[in-house]
């Protein structure tokens, strides 16, 4: 026979495995009450139940002695009755406010789950397509080195007094589809790491070009920062046959210049050779002049923006013949670049400048017999052809 002490663990047993009953189906019917951590400890329902608790415990206040034959309201006082019937009566009123606020919080954690949802597919979406692009670019770049679908035109420069070619710029055209600018096809290259890749390619298909031209006529090309520290340069250079005093590195912004230092120490090599460095599109930018300063170019070229009608522009002429100055001092020749008009022409003469290009001297041509001319004459050599008609830019 049990003793009278198990009594109590019996009576425990029934209200708490009631207690557990309800606590699962209110969790069943509203996640909310949990704080989505850890479901078994519970945040709302703590409340639901002390509410609930205690309505019980008043209802029962009142039946029970009704079911005993008792009169529920014996010993009270007046006032005691008043608030247990006042209890009893908004007991229900309770019950469904807080049913209401906590459903109010489980949708908005559903709705918040939801959009959480939403923008983890949106994230997870980025990378892939990023992966695509990626890979998109990588073929074309495999399949531009596999055909060799790339070509290098020439844009004379020429002596302003003479008409002389004395120079030429290297400028790369991508023949295949997708039929991109060549300032695109780098870019694409470079975002997925194969930027110098594509970028020595076109120098090595440049020099060789090169080698056709006559002997008197320097080449430009055009090299970023990147490139010009890369230590391929220099093999590249010796690779190609051109004497070093043929060739003029035009520094580009295709990557910024964070050294200068290191930039200077990786080109003094071939600088001491005879290679020439020139920076490109000075006037259109504070970096050009900052280039200037800091790696002491032996050619300055000069923007279009400072050449376009400066035959009607005092501020421009002014502004040239400050370059003019300044380009004697630090010992650089100066090229103006986008001459277009023969009034531009003539002012740039009448200014000092010595050397130009642009489409009136001369458009990117992949013709080399104009090269045997000894200038230009009425405004271009004859036999140059506009390589926009021909070439994708």
């Amino acid at each position: 026979m049990r003793s009278i002490t198990t009594l109590p663990r019996l009576m425990q047993r029934p209200g708490a495995h009631f207690g557990a009953f309800l606590r699962r189906r209110l969790l069943s019917m509203c996640p909310a009450l949990t704080d989505g951590v850890h479901p078994h400890k519970s945040v709302g329902i703590r409340w639901l139940l002390c509410l609930l608790f205690g309505g019980v415990l008043s209802t029962l206040s009142v039946l029970l002695p009704l079911a005993l034959g008792l009169e529920p309201w014996a010993g009270l006082e007046a006032h005691a009755r008043v608030c247990t019937l006042i209890t009893i009566l908004l007991f229900p009123a309770a019950v469904h406010g807080t049913w209401r606020l906590i459903r109010q919080r489980d949708g908005e954690l559903i709705e918040a789950s939801h959009t959480s949802g939403l923008m983890e597919l949106k994230t997870a979406d980025v990378p892939r397509a990023q992966s695509r692009r990626d890979q998109d670019i990588a073929a074309r770049v495999d399949s531009l080195l596999t055909t060799r679908s790339l070509i290098t035109v020439f844009q004379p420069i020429c002596h302003l007094g003479t008409g002389e070619i004395v120079g030429a710029e290297a400028l790369t055209r991508f023949i295949g589809p997708p039929f991109k600018s060549p300032d695109q096809w780098f870019a694409d290259a470079n975002s997925i790491g194969r930027g110098l890749e594509l970028e020595f390619f076109a120098l090595e298909t440049a020099l060789a070009a090169a080698a056709g031209l006559p002997a008197h006529v320097y080449v430009a090309v055009n090299l970023s920062p990147d490139a010009c520290l890369d230590k391929r340069l220099g093999g590249i250079v010796r690779k190609s046959g051109l004497r070093p005093e043929r060739i003029v590195v035009e520094l580009t912004e295709r990557s910024p210049v964070t050294d200068y230092a290191r930039l200077t120490a990786a080109l003094a090599p071939l600088r001491s050779a005879g290679v020439r460095m020139a920076i490109d599109d000075v006037g259109a930018g504070f970096s050009s002049m900052r280039h200037i300063l800091r790696l002491s170019p032996e050619l300055i070229k000069l923007d279009r923006s400072i050449v376009a009608g400066i035959d009607a522009n005092p501020g421009q002429k002014a502004l040239l013949a400050a370059m003019l100055s300044f380009s004697s001092h630090i010992g650089a020749g100066l090229v103006a670049e986008g001459i277009e008009t023969s009034s531009e022409l003539a002012t740039l003469a009448e200014l000092g400048v010595k050397t130009g290009q642009g489409f009136l001297l001369g458009r990117p041509s992949v013709l080399r017999a104009f090269w045997s001319h000894s200038g230009w004459q009425n405004g271009s050599p004859t036999s140059v052809i506009d390589d926009r008609h021909h070439i994708q830019s």
